[in-house]
């Protein structure tokens, strides 16, 4: 009798998982689909399918950025800039708010990209945002399941000038972060306090201290699996940098890694956000949409989004990309 018992309650399980399966595979087909993908290189076969494609997951946006896609919870957040609002979406639910105000937490009014930009999931699981409004790095007080908009500033400011408005934001295994801070969040000029666009470091003690300044609008950053090397985009040229770490993880050298200027024709859009995968493969924004990089700087693939990108985020495997693109956002099942 419990040998048929057990066998009843095994088999309505698996009844029940090829159901939801079938309905996750349902919803997918029904969703709008955009662009193309394109192999530059052999390689590029090894790390996405040539047929894979990109859905569109929620549109309605004004200035999508900052995806992080949270594996434990199986969810994508990501940030409407002009908005101040950071949204969740989930196979289930779709796209719902989840956190706002998220980048301006003041009560005067304040126009231009005030919102959160670049999102981080940090080491001890707590979620981190490049605060345009607030021009600063903070953490949020709650957990990332209770969502709140109450902020610990990690920095906001360096040599004792408020900060322009940081962007976006990686952390190596020690726990030092690194981050960018152009000033495309300023609401105007004269905001400014800094006299240029500053790449900084935080370190265990929370001291802020000044990488590099020579990159006139630095944008996206990622370090390479080891640690060892940092990748930033500058928006302004369309250029992407790598630059090697010495054992202080401060910049030792380094120079131009990827030039997207002779590439404008491929697409709208430029150098923005980046993720490195595990392998070291770089995955950045440049015209048309995300270009996958091998270690040494060649195109190996491009995903065709038909709109200008500005970040993206992989999934714990590698196998899946999200990107934000203007109005919309995107999701690409790489590999099976």
């Amino acid at each position: 009798m419990k040998q048929i018992l057990t066998i009843i309650i095994l088999t309505a399980i698996n009844l029940a998982s090829c159901t939801n399966s079938n309905k996750t595979d349902e919803l997918q087909k029904s969703r709008p689909t955009i662009g193309s993908v394109e192999i530059l290189d052999p390689m590029g076969n090894t790390l996405i399918d040539s047929n894979a494609v990109v859905e569109i997951l929620g549109e309605g946006y004004t200035w999508s950025e900052g995806p992080l896609w949270l594996e434990k919870q199986q969810m994508l957040l990501f940030s409407d800039v002009p908005h101040n609002i950071v949204y969740q979406w989930t196979e289930k639910e779709g796209v719902t708010p989840y956190l706002e105000p998220s980048g301006y937490t003041k009560a005067e009014e304040r126009g231009g990209e005030m919102g959160s930009n670049g999102l981080l999931l940090s080491k001890d699981g707590k979620l981190i945002l490049c605060q345009h409004g607030d021009h600063a790095i903070a953490a949020m007080n709650a957990d990332i399941t209770q969502p709140q908009p109450d902020y610990i500033t990690l920095t906001n400011s360096y040599n004792n000038k408020r900060l322009n408005s940081p962007n976006d934001i990686a952390q190596d295994q020690m726990g030092n972060y690194y981050f960018t801070d152009p000033g495309y969040g300023l609401a105007k000029k004269e905001d400014q306090e800094l006299p240029f666009s500053g790449v900084y470091k935080i370190d265990n003690a929370q001291k802020t201290s000044l990488l590099i300044d020579s990159i006139s609008h630095p944008n996206g950053i990622a370090l390479s699996p080891d640690g060892k090397t940092l990748y930033i985009s500058n928006s302004g040229t369309s250029t992407l940098y790598a630059y090697n770490l010495d054992e202080e993880k401060n910049i030792q050298s380094g120079g131009v890694f990827f030039d997207f200027r002779n590439l404008k024709d491929k697409g709208s859009g430029g150098t923005d956000g980046l993720k490195v995968d595990s392998e070291g493969y770089i995955f950045t924004t440049g015209p048309g949409g995300v270009w996958i990089l091998s270690k040494e700087g060649k195109p190996l693939a491009k995903i065709n989004t038909e709109i200008t990108t500005s970040n993206c985020s992989l999934s714990k495997d590698g196998k899946t990309l999200y990107m934000t693109s203007t109005d919309k956002v995107l999701r690409i099942n790489m590999r099976k």
